[in-house]
């Protein structure tokens, strides 16, 4: 009788974390879903899939809890992007052109790190209309960036798909916070 009791209990738990997990996906995709409709810089496989990602997403239950995960995916993409230019820095055979290009867009990166700070601070205290305005300083950063690099005919940057991806999940969160705003 025992087992049958641990057998029981087993499947007690299984069923309630999928339970959990299934209102979460069907949150991140009607969120999902809504964001790319409403805004053009937002695909939604990459909504998807860069929220469902977060480990935190799957006990999301509501949209406020997804906005800040929106927000930590961002603070942590934009502190990664900073950390890999100052990797490239390291590199003496850089061209200058693209040496000059990368420490721009270091000091772009490192002023909007604080930036994700706070607008996670301001989001925690409801104040969606202050982190509306730091949301959208950080998300000129990857494309200020992206524009050094076009001065020069030929220059190639080796920041795109992380400009692009940190642009991008910039749009997700302040669609998420358009959607919370009364």
């Amino acid at each position: 009788m025992f087992p049958s009791f641990s057998f029981t209990l087993f499947l007690l738990i299984i069923f309630t974390s999928f339970l959990t997990i299934v209102p979460a996906h069907n949150l991140i995709h009607q969120t999902c879903k809504k964001c790319a409709e409403t805004d053009p810089n937002i695909r939604y496989n990459f909504c998807a899939s860069s929220l469902h990602a977060a480990p935190q997403a799957h006990c999301a239950d509501n949209l406020r809890q997804l906005g800040i995960i929106s927000l930590r995916l961002l603070r942590r993409n934009v502190t990664q992007t900073r950390s890999h230019i100052k990797e490239i820095l390291h590199d003496r055979k850089l061209d200058p052109f693209i040496r000059s290009c990368l420490l721009d867009c270091f000091d772009l990166y490192s002023n909007a790190v604080p930036l994700t700070r706070k607008a996670i601070k301001e989001y925690r205290g409801k104040r969606y209309y202050n982190v509306n305005i730091d949301v959208s300083a950080v998300m000129d950063t990857p494309t200020t960036c992206e524009d050094g690099f076009k001065e020069k005919e030929g220059a190639v940057s080796p920041l795109t798909k992380r400009d692009n991806d940190n642009f991008e999940l910039s749009a997700i969160s302040l669609s998420i916070i358009n959607m919370l705003s009364p």
